[in-house]
């Protein structure tokens, strides 16, 4: 029995003395080794997505985004805005003005509109807007062209300025 014990205890004992001198060789070690000091490296900024542009050779779709940033700028610059304001910025950014249309801002009763909304005919589909306080905000869309020709349905108001 003694020697059972001895030849079962033989190998733990290997085994620890093994581990002993792997820890005294890793551990004992009197001069720690410099490390270079480096700087830490610079965190990658987060890109901002270019501003949109109108790219009049492409889809109506593929300038959307372009639209809505030109309708959003006049909602920011005047939450009352009417639709002479969206027609004019959509102007100055590049639009067609003859390629326009635009609800009016009053009702026949003289009331203010619920909503005005407005189009332009591009690249044979219809970039519509609508704002107003019964609107739920702004809203831009992709859609296709009315049987007549024209974008939004109903009498529209002259463009005339």
């Amino acid at each position: 029995m003694h020697r059972l014990r001895l030849k079962t205890a033989a190998p733990a004992l290997a085994g620890s003395a093994l581990l002993i001198v792997l820890a005294a060789c890793t551990a004992g070690d009197p001069q720690p080794t410099a490390t270079p000091e480096s700087s830490p490296s610079p965190r990658p900024t987060p890109t901002e997505a270019p501003a949109p542009t109108l790219r009049p050779e492409l889809s109506a779709a593929e300038n959307l985004a372009y639209f809505d940033s030109v309708n959003q700028a006049v909602v920011t610059a005047d939450p009352n805005a009417g639709g002479r304001a969206f027609i004019d910025a959509l102007v100055a950014a590049g639009f067609d003005k003859a390629a326009m249309q635009v609800t009016a801002d009053r009702t026949t009763i003289d009331l203010a509109a619920d909503s005005v909304q407005f189009s332009v005919l591009f690249q044979g589909e219809c970039l519509i807007g609508q704002y107003g306080p019964n609107s739920g905000g702004y809203h831009g869309a992709v859609r296709p062209v009315l049987g007549t020709g024209a974008c939004l349905v109903g009498q529209t108001r002259p463009i005339d300025w």
